[in-house]
């Protein structure tokens, strides 16, 4: 079955960097768009950055352009997000899953079902 495995998370004060990772099994990693998703306490769910299968095409929200960076290794079947000069507002727990589409306009949802989220790994950006 799907399976996706979050590590990386942690504990940093503000302009700290954190490198989370998603390792995926269960479907054909190479032909599906990744996406990062992130949700705080008492908020929903909400994207922050997708990538395209072909890996050429990258999407990020606003407030975290500039300071985190996706990428993939289709060899390892494993989605990195890199989390630079990190802002308590980042504070959240961080899960991936592949996507419907990734433009350079957006992310699409969830492709997969709710069961295939994982764990996802918490980050927490003190000030």
């Amino acid at each position: 079955q799907v399976q996706l495995v979050e590590s990386g998370g942690g504990s940093v004060q503000a302009g700290g960097t954190l490198s989370l990772s998603c390792t995926a099994s269960g479907f054909y990693f190479d032909v599906y768009s990744m996406g990062w998703f992130r949700q705080a306490p008492g908020k929903e769910r909400e994207k922050v950055s997708c990538i395209h299968w072909q890996g050429d095409t990258t999407y990020y929200i606003d407030p975290v352009k500039g300071r985190f960076t996706i990428s993939r290794d289709n060899a390892k079947s494993t989605v990195y997000l890199k989390l630079n000069n990190l802002k308590p507002e980042d504070t959240a727990m961080y899960y991936c899953a592949a996507v419907a589409f990734c433009t350079q306009y957006g992310s699409g949802d969830n492709s997969l079902g709710e069961e295939s989220w994982g764990q996802g790994t918490q980050v927490t950006v003190s000030s």
